[in-house]
């Protein structure tokens, strides 16, 4: 069992143009619970139900198609070879995802789906690409609003938390809204016959925004597994909810030694025997705040972080602005998880725009969609070293 890390009392992001601390247990709690309750998005409603080695999963509504390709970054997500969003789309984050499984089961490193790796893949073709599962009805009664532009209007909000429906629902299953559209053709699921609980847009209360998707609403998404979560394990509630939001589960490999590759976007964690056990595609920093090369360690994780802003870190906002300490979610700065490293200032942490990583640059830190960064968080501890390379 790995216990969560209590982060550190003051988790310092200056070369990622904040200041951050860690909240208070009950604080983070009542955060938490004000955008979702403890039981409405457990891994159970919308869990995996997956077949028995070696048997054929149970389809209510078969799919339209197979979806190879997002079949396989299916299988290779609930490895822990991070494809970044599943969207059935040959990209960087695929690509470094299928060359993380290839160097771990001894294949040619090629980044590509090639016979062999079609081969070893082959272990969990019973696994299908997507699955059928109904939304909450509790989804309903939560408050979506959008995130103001501007950190002052930020800074009044209780919680940065997601803006629509449509987001949170593609956040649990490793997504986009657009590809949760495409799986579900006018509102239905692809290869439904008729309508499915209700396939209306409407609109999420107090936001601008209109979602697609509809609490109750039965809808097809990328089948995300590894989502099993022991509540035993995760001694902190509004944790315990950001885990269950994001589909990740508590069964995580212990991960003794981090690398982050700059020039080639990604994050190894190799195990105590050297084994590569989990790889994430991440943004680095820019030529205004370089990734700091070097061996660093780690002295405390923080989850669902506040922060305060501080424009003076910032090189491209005036200095005339001022500070402000901004609520803690999903859509905050760094998102649900901020990683503190030895290195003053630096750190490893989520993002609020999982769509971007791997294709942006970042002000110094080390940036993962938020799942990625929900699961390295519980694969490392203060033992953990981390080595940042060219």
């Amino acid at each position: 069992m790995r216990h969560l890390i209590a982060a550190a009392s003051l988790l310092a992001l200056a070369a990622c143009g904040l200041n951050g601390t860690d909240n208070e247990q009950d604080k983070k709690d009542a955060a938490a619970a004000d955008h979702m309750s403890i039981d409405d998005n457990r891994a159970d409603s919308m869990r995996s139900n997956d077949p028995a080695e070696g048997a054929q999963a149970a389809v209510d509504i078969p799919d339209t198609q197979e979806r190879p390709l997002m079949q396989a970054q299916v299988v290779l997500d609930r490895q822990g070879f991070g494809p970044g969003v599943i969207d059935g789309k040959m990209g960087a984050s695929t690509k470094n995802a299928l060359k993380g499984f290839q160097e771990a089961n001894g294949l040619d490193v090629t980044g590509e789906l090639d016979d062999e790796t079609k081969a070893a893949l082959g272990k969990w073709s019973n696994i299908p690409a997507t699955r059928v599962v109904t939304i909450p009805a509790d989804w309903g009664q939560t408050t979506y609003a959008e995130t103001p532009d501007n950190p002052e209007d930020q800074a009044k909000l209780q919680i940065l938390g997601y803006q629509s429906l449509d987001e949170r629902l593609a956040e649990r299953f490793h997504t986009t809204v657009e590809t949760l559209k495409m799986l579900n053709p006018g509102g239905l699921p692809a290869g439904a016959g008729q309508v499915v609980g209700s396939a209306t847009t409407s609109a999420s209360p107090d936001a601008d925004k209109t979602s697609s998707f509809t609490a109750g609403q039965q809808v097809r998404t990328p089948n995300i597994g590894a989502d099993r979560i022991d509540d035993s394990r995760v001694l902190d509630k509004g944790w315990l909810v950001t885990l269950s939001s994001l589909g990740v589960g508590t069964d995580q490999p212990q991960v003794a030694k981090v690398v982050v590759d700059k020039s080639e976007g990604w994050l190894k964690g190799y195990d105590t025997t050297g084994k590569l056990v989990a790889l994430f595609t991440v943004t680095t920093g820019s030529s205004h705040d370089p990734l700091p090369l070097g061996t660093w360690g780690i002295t405390g994780i923080g989850h669902n972080p506040p922060f305060t802003y501080n424009p003076d870190l910032f090189w491209d906002v005036p200095d005339s602005n001022e500070k402000q300490e901004l609520p803690p979610g999903p859509n905050g700065p760094v998102g649900v998880v901020w990683i503190d490293l030895t290195k003053e200032h630096y750190g490893i942490h989520g993002t609020p725009e999982p769509q971007t990583i791997g294709r942006t640059q970042s002000h110094g830190c080390v940036r993962l969609t938020n799942w990625d960064a929900a699961r390295l968080a519980q694969m490392v501890d203060t033992k953990t070293k981390v080595v940042f390379q060219a």
